[in-house]
């Protein structure tokens, strides 16, 4: 009998993948000087009994059911012996084994793509434990609450919100205006979790970057007023809200492609340029920067950005902003939605950029005047910062910053005359 190549191969895949599980199971209860129930000879063995039970499934009937119930009832004596002689509890390890042997017999079945993308999840989420602890100890009842309205939002009241134009002049859509809450929402929850996972003493930088995905306006007040108090750690501030304002560029992007791809390959030129000469100047005052212990808590920064209140405050100033432009369109044209995008700015880029994304998408504006409205947005935006900088950091950190935006805010300009050019 000539051995099958695609045989072969699912027999490999079926006992690497069990290996690889396996050895994140050993080396976990090495760290912690625990002998595991089963290594990674015995996960890589699971899946190779889940592959071949599958395969004689077709010679000798109910030979999975047969596997299944031995291979639960040694699951069960490990974890009684785990349990009452060791005195340890939880069954992580025994859970993971069971699902190794489904993921063999998925392989047999023609599904391995699935069992190996399933695979990388498992040992992602068994090697999550120690950062999840973290984030778990580190949580609150404000948290748990947030977490919670933010799936009622997205699940509960979300659905049920009529999707049509209403109001004086058919200017307000309950469902967009929600909608657009939702997505702010949780983009500044990933931020709010990552600090909170991260911890905000691993650096200025760090806590940096993922304020910037909460408010990088926030960011701004908190790190220069805390310069003043550490003013020889300037290297340190500057670099924080830099990177800050960096991911702020990347935010307007992505929230541009989730509501408008379309639009947002006509801002990529500028805001990924501007981007990737924030990371440039960013990892220059990194350079420069010395070690130090900053803390952020009782700051802006660590404010919980899911509650009610806040998601509230965004509907109402995403369909004041959705329905002046809609209406300055048709009595001053583009100008009149310059203007808006102007005094939008001065405040907040979310809105704007989640507005004019819209009306592109809707073909209610033509894609270069939302492409300038963003422009506009952004570049007030900025500019409301560094004068924050200046007034609350003095102008020593100020001038740094303000290399930073005209280099970046000089970028953007030259990707906007690019896009206009070259992306007709």
């Amino acid at each position: 009998m000539v051995l099958e190549y695609s045989i072969i191969k699912s027999l490999l895949i079926a006992l690497v993948l069990g290996f690889v599980i396996g050895m994140q199971r050993t080396l976990a209860h090495m760290q912690q000087n625990r002998i595991p129930f089963a290594g990674s000879r015995t996960f890589a063995l699971i899946c190779l009994l889940g592959y071949l039970s599958g395969w004689m499934q077709e010679y000798i009937e109910n030979i999975v059911p047969l596997a299944i119930s031995i291979l639960g009832v040694l699951i069960a004596i490990s974890y009684y012996i785990k349990a009452a002689i060791g005195g340890k509890k939880g069954i992580t390890t025994q859970i993971a084994a069971l699902i190794t042997y489904f993921l063999g017999l998925m392989i047999y079945y023609d599904l391995e793509n699935y069992a190996v993308f399933l695979g990388v999840l498992i040992v992602i989420l068994l090697d999550i434990k120690p950062r999840l602890q973290r984030f778990e100890s580190h949580l609150t009842a404000a948290d748990i609450n947030a977490a919670i309205l933010l799936m009622a939002m997205s699940f509960v009241v979300l659905p049920v919100l009529p999707d049509r134009m209403m109001g004086p002049y058919n200017l307000f859509n309950p469902y967009k205006t929600w909608l657009m809450a939702v997505i702010i929402a949780a983009i500044s929850f990933v931020g709010y979790a990552a600090i909170k996972i991260l911890g905000n003493k691993r650096g200025v930088f760090l806590t940096g970057a993922f304020g910037g995905l909460i408010s990088s306006t926030a960011v701004s007040i908190t790190l220069s007023k805390l310069y003043n108090f550490q003013k020889e750690y300037i290297s340190n501030y500057a670099g924080g809200i830099a990177i800050a304002c960096t991911f702020m560029y990347l935010r307007v992007l992505f929230e541009a492609a989730v509501i408008y791809p379309g639009l947002a390959e006509k801002l990529v030129p500028a805001f990924a340029g501007a981007a990737l000469a924030g990371f440039g100047f960013s990892y220059y005052f990194y350079r420069f920067s010395r070690t130090a212990e900053i803390s952020f808590e009782n700051s802006a920064i660590m404010k919980n950005p899911l509650q009610l209140s806040e998601a509230i405050k965004f509907g109402i100033l995403f369909g004041l902003i959705y329905g002046a432009i809609a209406f300055v369109k048709t009595k001053y044209g583009d100008v009149g939605v310059y203007v808006v995008s102007f005094f939008s700015g001065i405040t907040d880029v979310d809105a704007i950029t989640l507005s004019l994304s819209e009306l592109s998408r809707e073909q209610k504006l033509h894609l270069s005047v939302s492409m300038n409205g963003i422009v506009i947005a952004s570049v007030t935006n900025s500019i409301v910062k560094l004068g924050i900088v200046y007034w609350l950091g003095g102008r020593h950190l100020g001038w740094r910053l303000t290399q930073f935006f005209v280099v970046t805010l000089g970028i953007m300009g030259i990707g906007v005359w690019v896009s206009e050019n070259f992306f007709v």
